[in-house]
Order: structure tokens, then sequence, then C-alpha cells
């Protein structure tokens, strides 16, 4: 059997089923981490039997595979365990960044142009470095905060990049669809074929008025305006 690498980024419907992983609508950090290490252990394991496999195969490789997957997995859930505490107020946070830039609400209105622009709702690094630097302050007798003070309104009608990615290429793949299904004014192309040049010649891009109104039809069943959702059902 030859074995393929899957290449695409779509998500197959077993990827969406995530009900169990969360107690409420969406997941916390806590949850995270605690899934992370039930993932560890389980991969731990699973290289502790591969030692003795039922038939005589050296599996050292896919051993020391597991080994190291599992290491980067506890890693990942250490750090989502100590988030945890970060976002429940448990760790003092710097009032700024090193070079001075607020991040949070502090960080509305002003205009950073460097590392990708106001630190508005903070990455996973730069609430970790947050708080090597609010350690330091406190120990210091500086002023620090919490992530619930520094975050205070933020968070509604919000997502996450790779959510909002994940969305995007949703849409391109229905928008993909729904242009077979429109007829091409420019070229007459049918319900089901695809654009065709002057000559007859089939071409995987569609002309831009039937692509325009797959874009049209797609971006109002989805709630989208031009590349920007309007509606998102429960973000955070």
């Amino acid at each position: 059997m030859e074995l393929t690498m899957r290449t695409d980024n779509h998500e197959s419907a077993a990827e969406t089923d995530t009900a169990d992983l969360m107690a409420g609508k969406q997941i916390t950090l806590d949850e995270l981490a605690t899934e992370l290490s039930a993932i560890d252990l389980r991969l731990r394991q699973l290289a502790r039997a591969a030692e003795v496999p039922d038939t005589p195969v050296e599996l050292a490789d896919v051993i020391e595979s597991l080994r190291s997957s599992a290491s980067t997995v506890r890693e990942t859930g250490e750090r989502m365990g100590f988030l945890s505490r970060i976002v429940a107020g448990d760790v003092p946070l710097a009032l700024a960044f090193p070079g001075g830039d607020p991040w949070g609400v502090a960080a509305r209105g002003t205009d950073r142009q460097d590392y990708g622009g106001p630190a508005i709702i903070p990455t996973v690094w730069q609430l970790v470095r947050l708080a090597q630097d609010g350690r330091l302050a406190s120990a210091g007798g500086r002023e620090t905060t919490t992530y619930p003070e520094a975050m205070t309104g933020i968070g509604i009608g919000w997502e996450s990049k790779a959510a909002a990615a994940r969305r995007r290429r949703e849409r391109d793949a229905a928008v993909a669809v729904e242009v077979l299904r429109l007829p091409c004014e420019k070229c007459g192309a049918a319900d089901g074929q695809q654009c065709k040049t002057a000559k007859g010649w089939p071409a995987d891009k569609a002309h831009v008025s039937r692509q325009r109104e797959a874009e049209a039809a797609v971006d109002e069943r989805l709630g989208y305006l031009g590349d920007n959702p309007v509606a998102v059902p429960e973000a955070r």
C-alpha cells in the first residue's frame, strides 16, 4: 500500500467534533493543559508498549519518535498550565514590554509599528515575557498588573488567527463549489462546467463576473463582508 501525506488544510468531520474536550462553549487553557497531559501520557505508553511488539520488527525509530512527540506535547501542556494561571490573575505581569510599549486595553489607540502592531491581544510568548518581567518588578517593589485587569472589556467578538484562517479556507472552498453551480455569461459555461477560453479550452480560473457572483452568494450565506467576517457566532 502506498503511503501518502495529507497536505490539505481542511478539517475532517472527526476534527470538528470537539464537544468532549470542554465543559463550556469554548475550551479553557486549564482544559487544554489537562488534555495535553493525557496525550503526553498516552504517547509514552505507546512508546513503552512498542518495545515488545507481537511481531519481530525493530521499532526503535518509532519509539524515539513517540517519545519526542510526547516531550513536545508535555512542554506545550505545561505552558498552557502556566497560561491558565496567568489568565486567572494569579501571576503578576509587567505593565509594558521592555521597550515601553503597553499591552491589552492600554494598547488601544497606540501606533506601534514593530512586532505586528499594538499588542491588544497578547501572544503566548508575550505573556510569558510579561510574567518574567512582572516577577522582577514585584521583587523590586515596582507596580505590576494582572491579566484580568489589563484585558478588561477585551475578548467579545474576537477569534484567533488560526480560526479566521480556517474559516477563510472554508469560505474559499465554498466559493469554488458555487462557481460551478452558476452559468457563466462570458463564455456560456453551464452548471458543472469550467469556464472556457475563446478557443473553447477549459480553464482552471473562472471568468471574473462568474467568480464575483459566486463570492457574493457565499459571502451573503456565511455573513462575510469582503475579506472580513461580519457575524462570528460564539466567537471569543
